[in-house]
């Protein structure tokens, strides 16, 4: 990845680390769940992996710029870029939101409490 900065501006985002954060299903199922708009607290993902994990794939997708990252105290939230990464590479999440869900890539990522022993 090129950025080490959070929220890269969107002149900066890359085809190259953009695609190559979505080559994991776990972070296509991240980005399935943040394509509706809302901001998510880190605690609000419940996924088959552990919270430090979680935390790498979260900073891949902020660090292609995918996501935007903002701290408040000891959390963290995240929401999709949708509007900077439609507006830089025009339909690119159309087109993988819906071969994610036309193969069903992601399902194991949903909302709600953490549920994962070991995950925190």
């Amino acid at each position: 990845m090129r950025h080490t900065d959070f929220n890269p501006d969107v002149d900066r985002l890359c085809l190259t680390d953009v695609l190559a954060a979505l080559s994991d299903p776990l972070r296509v199922g991240l980005v399935r769940l943040l394509a509706d708009g809302e901001e998510r607290n880190f605690g609000e993902f419940a996924v088959p992996v552990a919270k430090s994990t979680l935390s790498h794939h979260l900073k891949v997708l902020n660090t292609a710029g995918l996501t935007w990252r903002r701290e408040e105290g000891t959390r963290c939230y995240v929401r999709l870029r949708r509007d900077d990464v439609d507006a830089r590479f025009p339909h690119l999440l159309d087109t993988v939101l819906a071969a994610a869900d036309r193969d069903d890539v992601g399902h194991h990522v949903t909302g709600g409490a953490r549920s994962i022993a070991g995950g925190g």
